[in-house]
């Protein structure tokens, strides 16, 4: 059976970095192979097998790769991520809109921020009213929706329309 696209499972390569931040920002669980250390000169088979095994699709930009994964793997064709969403969209992939529940760092689900995680974090708003804030546990970086939020936001909303 095939995921709904909110609950799909991601596994992305080296060059789509940026990439894996957006799909965080839009709530899909991605892993990055740049948390696996380099040099393993059998990356490629790994990244299959965890894609595999986590039951993941994997993401790359490899032509070759894509190919051995079968239909385990997606060769992401465009260099530009608007161009990298816009593919995995009209695929059915994913859904762009930006849902602020993970961390686009870390991928660990973020929780609403008590206020002494606000108030320690120096780069947070002076301006707190209307925000929501959210907080990662683990990389301990606190979001929210400012003005990064709300022109990826748009940009997510293009790509829905098709502009």
């Amino acid at each position: 059976m095939c995921p709904r696209p909110d609950e799909r499972r991601f596994l992305a390569d080296r060059m789509l970095g940026t990439l894996t931040r957006y799909l965080r920002f839009m709530g899909y669980d991605t892993v990055s192979a740049n948390e696996v250390p380099p040099g393993d000169r059998r990356e490629d088979t790994s990244l299959l097998e965890r894609a595999r095994t986590e039951r993941r699709l994997l993401l790359t930009r490899d032509r070759e790769l894509a190919r051995r994964g079968g239909a385990d793997a997606i060769w992401v064709q465009a260099e530009d991520v608007r161009e990298q969403v816009r593919q995995l969209a009209l695929d059915g992939l994913i859904h762009p809109e930006l849902r602020m529940n993970l961390c686009s760092l870390c991928n660990e689900p973020l929780r609403p921020a008590r206020e002494e995680e606000i108030a320690a974090a120096d780069y947070a708003p002076h301006d707190r009213k209307d925000r929501e804030f959210f907080w990662c546990s683990r990389c301990r970086k606190l979001y929210w929706m400012g003005s990064h939020g709300a022109d990826l936001s748009r940009r997510l909303e293009k790509l829905r329309s098709g502009e």
